[in-house]
């Protein structure tokens, strides 16, 4: 690929063109190349690594998480990396599990306020159930 501008990187990553702007100024991706114009162009390289940027952003990590990621890459061996992942990945497992204790709760109740369709709304005392 010749680079994509950044309406058609912004389509295809999924992002808006504010986010891949803080993205690269808060150095998380780039630097992006540009044309002669001063336009941006971002290649297949850029591309992956946006998609590297949203997916641990997706699994919970920070702008300050990032930023500690692309430094440890840039300024580090990647095995430095390994520790720092096996954390968030940590905290990633602790969010899921909470995450299914609540749909649990919601199935529950979703099974309590189903099984009678004819209840109107809801009393106090149902909260509990």
């Amino acid at each position: 690929m010749t680079g994509l501008d950044p309406g058609a990187a912004a389509a295809a990553t999924g992002l808006s063109l504010d986010t891949l702007r803080y993205y690269e100024r808060e150095g998380l991706i780039g630097p992006i190349e540009r044309t002669a114009g001063g336009r941006r162009r971002y290649d297949d390289h850029d591309l992956a690594w946006i998609g590297i940027v949203t997916c641990l952003r997706d699994a919970g990590l920070g702008i300050g998480d990032l930023r500690e990621f692309t430094a440890i890459l840039r300024s580090r061996p990647a095995g430095d990396l390994v520790p720092f992942l096996r954390e968030r990945r940590a905290d990633l497992d602790r969010r899921i599990e909470r995450l299914q204790a609540a749909a649990r709760v919601l199935e529950e109740k979703i099974s309590h306020y189903g099984a009678d369709e004819d209840r109107p709304t809801a009393h106090a005392e149902d909260l509990t159930a």
